[in-house]
């Protein structure tokens, strides 16, 4: 199949690309800029500049590849960047997911939107798919008033709920491991909250996932995550023991002692049994995810 990709060149787009190259479909990344994935050698492999804000950027490049599956994976993804420029965080977030289900409509292409456990208020936690959405800050706005437009969408659909995803970092793009990595090889003292809840997720997992979502053309919403229950604190005492680095370098904080722009929602994670239901899902335990970042 003809595979477009949006958000290319970010953590996750990376891993999307890969997963699927391996498969033998045809690619097509886009992106912001110049390409930063190392794929070009691959026969299967294109990018694409594309800004999915301009419905005119967007025309061309659907255009040309007809594509019968869209994995939207492209956002603004920082709650406290969404918090702080609300026009563009809606613009980006909103309204350039409804530019490309516009042109996806066209060729009757599959639409997978990448969406996040900031939907949900944080209040209880272990979501199930159907649970209300309750966002707490601009960002979990954006990304439930997108959902709402991709449930809109006249062909085919599924969106994927993740949580606090983590792996070998691609393309220079971190995440809270390798973050912690660095800060402790440099011998730098490290605040981390510690009163924030969440099942993290092995990025080959959601890769994986979204691949057996396209094989089995499964529609609807789905939650991918792991099934560990951990802070962001545990994950990086974890990391640094693994990595035999200075634990007493790591300060566990709560909300109240760091204020932030936008409100993290505190007890979020997901129940997964949909997923392993349909997708025969079975998520990488944290230990071993720890290694393959690290390896």
């Amino acid at each position: 199949m003809k595979i477009l990709v949006t958000g290319a060149n970010g953590f996750a787009g990376y891993y999307f690309a890969k997963k699927l190259l391996e498969q033998n479909h045809t690619v097509i990344t886009t992106g912001k800029g110049a390409c930063r994935l190392p794929f070009s050698n691959q026969p299967n492999f294109v990018y694409e500049e594309m800004d999915f804000t301009n419905p005119y950027s967007i025309d061309s490049v659907f255009n040309k590849y007809k594509p019968d599956v869209v994995i939207h994976s492209g956002a603004i993804s920082k709650p406290d960047e969404c918090e702080k420029d609300q026009v563009l965080a809606y613009m980006v977030n909103v309204e350039g997911t409804v530019h490309l289900m516009m042109n996806a409509a066209e060729y009757k292409s599959f639409f997978i939107f990448i969406s996040t456990d900031f939907v949900f208020s944080g209040d209880t936690g272990i979501y199930k798919e159907d649970d209300e959405r309750q966002p707490v800050n601009y960002y979990g706005r954006t990304k439930m008033e997108a959902e709402d437009a991709v449930m809109d969408y006249e062909y085919d659909w599924s969106i994927v709920r993740t949580v606090l995803v983590y792996g070998k970092p691609q393309a220079g793009r971190d995440n809270i491991l390798t973050v912690v990595k660095n800060k402790l090889e440099k011998g730098e003292g490290y605040n981390i909250f510690n009163d924030q809840v969440r099942t993290p997720t092995y990025v080959e997992d959601l890769a994986a996932a979204v691949a057996k979502i396209i094989d089995n053309k499964a529609t609807g919403i789905y939650h991918i995550s792991g099934e560990e229950v951990l802070t962001p604190y545990q994950m990086a005492m974890e990391a640094a023991s693994f990595l035999n680095l200075d634990k007493s370098l790591l300060k566990k904080v709560i909300a109240a002692d760091m204020p932030q722009l936008a409100i993290r929602p505190l007890t979020t994670g997901f129940n997964i049994d949909k997923a392993k239901r349909d997708l025969e899902y079975k998520p990488t335990p944290f230990s071993e995810g720890l290694r393959k970042t690290f390896e």
